[in-house]
Order: C-alpha cells, then sequence, then structure tokens
C-alpha cells in the first residue's frame, strides 16, 4: 500500500510539472490564461464512514483551476487587434458551435468574415446605417460592395456679406448657360461676391455650384444660383435687418433648387433623375466685413469602396469609405459567466460552456460586467514566469521526494523479505 501511496505523489507531481511546463510554453501566446493544479489527500472509506486512525492513501488530483485575471494590453497596428479590458469573452462560432475567448487576433477571410487565427466567425449583432439593431446574433461580415452614392438633399452656407458694398455698377442679365452658343456667363461686375461648393446628383456624379450675391438697397441682398455653369432660376431674396441678422419671420432662409437636371460635360443630360434640394443661408450675416465664408456643408457624397475598418469601445464595427462616409455594420457582443472556471479548455486559447460554468450572459461591451473593447490592442498571456519557475523547483523536489519514499520501502521490503 505505501508503494501505490508513494506513486500517487510521482503521478501529481508529475501532473504539476505538465501543467507548469504548459504554462511557460504559452507565456508569449495571445489571450492565454494560465491554469494551476489543485490535489486533495485520499484516505480509506466504507459505507459507515471513515475509519479514526486509518492514515493516508496518497494523493489525487481534484482539478486544473484557469486563471482569468487580466493580461497585459499590447498595442498593435491592426485595427481588427481587440484586447477585452475587463471581464468577458469573445463568442466565436465554429460551423454553429459556440467558443468563447480572450484572444482578439481578428482578420478577414474570404468572404469578408470577421474569424479568429483558426478560422472561426466572431458573433455579433447586425447593426444598419443608423445603428439599430436590424437581426439576432451572428457571424459579422464585411462588405466589399461599393457603398451605394446619395444626392445632395440640403446644403448649408454661413457667411457674411459686406455691409460697406454698394450694389454692382451692371445688372444681372440672368439665363447664363455654360453650354449655349454662344456660352454666356456672369461677368464680375454683375455681383459683389460669390462662393461655389461641390454637389452629388443621385448617381454619385460631382456637380459645382456657384452662388454669387448681389447687394441691393436698404440692407438687402439676393442670391443668384449656376450649376455646372447654367442658371437654376430666380434669384433669393436675403432681406437683411440692422442689426445685420435676418428677421426672425424670415427664417429658415433657403435658395430652393426645385426639378435641376444634371448634365454631363456636352451639356446633355447624364442619366440621372431631376433633383430637388435646398441650400440653408439662414446663420448668415451682413456686418461691415470683408465678405467671407466660415461653413459650407452639403449631405451629397458619391460611391465609395471599402478602405479600412474601425471599432469603438463599445464593439461597434464601422466600415469607411472611400468617399468619405462610414457605416455601422455591427456590434461585438461579448459574452460573460457566473463561473467561468467551470469552462472546458477546447485549445486553440478557446473554451467552451460546460454545466460547471453555466450558461453564458451576453452583453454589449461595457454593459453586463463585460468590460470595454480596446481597438489596435492585444491581450497577452497573464503567465507570470517567475512564480512558474518557482512552482517548478517545488513540483520538481515533490517528484524527487516520492520517488526516494518508493526506495526506502523497497529497502524495508527487502529487510523483511531477507527475515530468517
Amino acid at each position: 500500500m505505501s508503494f501505490e501511496t508513494s506513486v500517487s505523489g510521482i503521478k501529481a507531481a508529475a501532473t504539476d510539472l505538465g501543467v507548469v511546463g504548459n504554462n511557460v510554453a504559452n507565456s508569449s501566446t495571445t489571450g492565454f490564461k494560465s491554469a494551476k493544479a489543485e490535489f486533495g489527500d485520499l484516505y480509506a472509506s466504507s459505507l459507515i464512514g471513515s475509519v479514526a486512525n486509518e492514515g493516508g492513501q496518497g494523493v489525487a488530483l481534484q482539478s486544473i483551476r484557469t486563471n482569468f485575471s487580466q493580461g497585459s494590453i499590447d498595442f498593435t497596428s491592426n485595427e481588427l487587434d481587440l484586447a477585452i479590458n475587463g471581464n468577458g469573452f469573445f463568442q466565436l462560432s465554429d460551423n454553429g458551435e459556440a467558443l468563447y475567448t480572450r484572444a482578439g487576433a481578428f482578420s478577414v477571410d474570404k468572404s469578408g468574415f470577421i474569424v479568429s487565427q483558426a478560422g472561426h466567425r466572431l458573433q455579433g449583432l447586425p447593426l444598419d446605417s443608423e445603428g439599430a439593431i436590424t437581426g439576432a446574433l451572428g457571424d459579422i461580415k464585411l462588405s466589399t460592395q461599393l457603398v451605394a452614392p446619395q444626392g445632395t438633399k440640403t446644403a448649408e452656407i454661413v457667411a457674411n456679406m459686406d455691409s460697406r458694398e454698394v450694389p454692382p455698377a451692371t445688372v444681372w442679365t440672368g439665363n447664363f448657360n455654360a453650354f449655349a452658343t454662344p456660352a454666356t456667363q456672369p461677368d464680375a461686375s454683375m455681383y459683389n461676391s460669390s462662393t461655389s461648393m461641390t454637389v452629388f446628383d443621385d448617381l454619385g456624379n460631382p456637380h459645382v455650384m456657384s452662388i454669387s450675391f448681389i447687394k441691393g438697397t436698404n440692407n438687402a441682398w439676393e442670391a443668384r444660383t449656376l450649376i455646372d455653369g447654367v442658371e437654376t432660376g430666380a434669384a433669393t431674396a436675403m432681406p437683411f435687418g440692422n442689426d445685420g441678422k435676418f428677421a426672425t419671420a424670415d427664417l429658415p432662409l433657403k435658395i430652393n433648387i426645385t426639378d435641376w437636371q444634371p448634365l454631363d460635360s456636352t451639356g446633355a443630360s447624364n442619366g440621372a433623375p431631376l433633383q430637388s434640394f435646398t441650400v440653408d443661408l439662414s446663420d448668415s450675416t451682413q456686418y461691415g466685413a470683408v465678405f467671407g465664408t466660415s461653413s459650407i456643408v452639403q449631405d451629397g457624397y458619391t460611391a465609395g469602396q471599402m478602405r479600412g475598418v474601425e471599432v469603438d469601445d463599445s464593439g461597434v464595427v464601422f466600415a469607411r469609405y472611400t468617399n468619405g462616409q462610414s457605416q455601422s455594420l455591427g456590434q461585438v457582443i461579448l459574452a460573460n459567466f457566473n463561473n467561468p472556471h467551470g469552462l472546458a479548455n477546447a485549445g486553440s486559447t478557446n473554451f467552451v460552456e460546460s454545466y460547471a460554468s453555466g450558461s453564458p450572459i451576453q452583453a454589449a461591451a461595457g454593459s453586463g460586467g463585460t468590460g470595454v473593447i480596446q481597438s489596435g490592442a492585444l491581450e497577452g498571456s497573464n503567465v507570470e514566469l517567475t512564480e512558474q519557475l518557482v512552482r517548478m523547483i517545488v513540483a520538481q523536489r515533490n517528484f524527487q521526494a516520492n520517488a526516494q519514499m518508493i526506495q526506502t520501502e523497497d529497502a524495508v521490503t527487502q529487510t523483511v523479505i531477507n527475515l530468517r
């Protein structure tokens, strides 16, 4: 029986060395969580309980406990490298099987899915362009298609008209057309100041819109517009008050572009439909300062190709496009467990749910105790090498001591055999 007790000690020490060796081997593995072997003593027992003076019968492995403490955060240049600062796990799908990991080294596969280094698909909630959830938890996929263009619907110009100006010497004749024969364009003597902006038709084609401002009498101005050199309609009145602003009754003050026909470089229709939009001038002023524009914005854009991906700290995945737009494609969902120590190892720094761990509690990053996501960073291994080397020495000593115990027991047994 003494031999068996010592053999159990050798097995326990060997298991301890194996666990320590695995920790050391993975000291540089992204998202790796160190483990510790835990043991319990063995005693003989019967149906009526253990014997009061019974000697122990060795040691047995009770569990290999994973240490889920936070690893160090190392920053990278890859936006799809994600680190969790806090509790929680990324949820992956391996052909429908749920896996959980802290290793956030993700990339995009040939089909556009965000995957782990082992090819398992990252799970999240689909979002529309406004950030609203549009479906159930599933694979996060990036679209490589062109994002559709948007024609200009609204625009805004904030400018200051110089109150010291006088009406132009030449009257604006109107009906200018750069494609007419002969071409006609306004002369600089017909207006006091002008500005321009780019607007887009519904096919995403850019067009130059110029706005000329003409001083009248009694603080009154008017705005004349041309798109691609073609005048778009009647003048827009701009009645400033004595304070240099528009009266409340005149607000909002807008230029209304109605049924504009987008043209190509020859002056023919470019195939885009008729388009109407407004240009808001409500915040413009008339002060005794030189003409200037402080803001020109419009909401149209051309088609765009995906240029990059960003992930914010709540896990929302944004695609950036060459046209300057961005769209939310999905939100990474994190999972937590009442007893994470009950998770079963599945290899490749992945875990699977078990009866002991309980069911996953899924939530967006930053809620439900899951922690926040750091994009462009990876969580390193939480292995402390110094601690592991000390444990290795202790396990080695235990192995040697149990081996020596077997030698001692062998000597005692041999003495008994040699009795005459």
